[in-house]
């Protein structure tokens, strides 16, 4: 890996702790640069998951404050969210490479869908309590619907990961009775438990470039902060923007691989 190519993967660690932490979807900014350096999808993936651990953590202990009083909560959303997330890890390495190859540029479509939609999908949300008068459930906890969508939404993050953040928020913010901050404050921890399962286990069982996993764990920390301090700044508008053409490289990438 050249000068050059570390930077890249430096600076898209940064960029992907930043958005990782206020909304999801950090991979579509690391997986393209590997690729784009020559590492195969599966390794790509695989040292991506692992580098994004630390930003992951980064994040959450910048919104600790929205975790006040959703420590029990925290642990049983938890606990579906490492079942998931592991089930999606053995999954990816189960599963043929070229297997992989022909899934992910669906995923990441589907991804940049979500990232898109984001927005309008917020606020049917909100009307939606408004209807109800601020209550998204009878169930403090999200009941079993909550635990149904987490668990698959946990492997999807575990096989890939892009956009995961967004089916987090996106199910939390239909099916609990919290505000958003609050809600994100869980995102967090989820994709902490997830990234974190995975690659435990990728560690033991796959190939790991370790140098583009210790690059994007370098960046995604300092990210991570930069995510918790000043992201709620930042036009969400902009910051889908980015995603997007960033997503769409990655899949004509991947298609003409």
């Amino acid at each position: 890996m050249s000068i050059w190519e570390a930077l890249a993967v430096f600076a898209a660690g940064i960029g992907a702790g930043t958005i990782n932490t206020i909304v999801g979807s950090g991979t579509l900014f690391t997986f393209p640069v590997l690729l784009a350096i020559g590492l195969p999808p599966v390794t790509a993936n695989v040292s991506n998951t692992i580098g994004l651990v630390t930003g992951n953590i980064s994040g959450a202990i910048g919104y600790r404050r929205e975790l006040r009083g959703q420590g029990a909560r925290a642990v049983r959303l938890g606990a579906t969210a490492l079942a998931g997330g592991l089930a999606g890890a053995v999954l990816l390495l189960a599963l043929p490479s070229k297997a992989f190859d022909a899934i992910v540029p669906a995923l990441i479509g589907i991804a940049l869908v979500l990232v898109v939609l984001q927005p309008r999908l917020a606020k049917a949300l909100a009307r939606r309590r408004e209807r109800n008068g601020t209550e998204a459930t009878a169930h403090p906890d999200g009941g079993p619907a909550l635990l149904v969508g987490l668990l698959l939404a946990s492997a999807y993050g575990g096989y890939f990961g892009a956009a995961q953040g967004v089916l987090y928020l996106s199910l939390m913010g239909l099916l609990l009775r919290e505000d958003l901050q609050r809600i994100n404050a869980l995102k967090n921890i989820l994709a902490v438990v997830v990234n974190g399962v995975a690659a435990l286990f990728f560690i033991f069982a796959a190939h790991v470039n370790w140098t583009a996993a210790l690059l994007i764990a370098a960046g995604s920390t300092l990210g991570g902060q930069i995510g918790a301090k000043v992201g709620r700044r930042l036009s969400p508008t902009a910051l889908r923007g980015v995603i997007v053409v960033v997503g769409v490289v990655a899949i004509v990438q991947m298609v003409l691989r």
